[in-house]
């Protein structure tokens, strides 16, 4: 296997880009669960209907069933605020992972990405593996 001299792997590159996504995907979950609070009459027909909310990747209609019932507004903005913050972190340690800045920072992307299920977990796999690629930059 030739090397270009530049020791950079595609794990990290790969770990980042997971972490992007995944942080993309919750952040339409939290759009959507945004959308329950403001109409959650309108968010139940459709979930009764059987829709099946293929907008929302993460959020389970058990989840809302949860959620509304009993004190539903509160534990819906909890969520809300909770997998915003999540994803937000999971973009910025994607990019992090991408530029090779800082290796904490990339791995709390990718960890933060792990609600995602099997974009998180290949996310964390990935960064981890590519830790030597922060070592080869400096």
């Amino acid at each position: 296997m030739e090397s270009n001299g530049n020791s950079r792997g595609g794990l990290l590159s790969a770990g980042g880009v997971l972490s992007i996504i995944a942080g993309i995907l919750q952040i339409i979950s939290v759009v959507s669960l945004v959308v329950y609070i403001i109409f959650p009459d309108w968010f139940m027909y459709i979930l009764e209907r059987g829709s099946a909310l293929r907008f929302a990747p993460f959020i389970t209609g058990s989840l809302l069933q949860y959620i509304y019932y009993g004190d539903e507004g509160l534990r819906a903005v909890l969520i809300a605020v909770v997998a915003g913050v999540l994803a937000i972190v999971a973009i910025v340690g994607g990019i992090s992972a991408i530029r090779r800045n800082r290796f904490g920072l990339s791995l709390a992307g990718a960890i933060c990405a792990l609600p995602s299920m099997t974009w998180g977990v290949l996310a964390v796999i990935f960064v981890v593996l590519g830790k030597r690629e922060f070592r080869a930059k400096a």
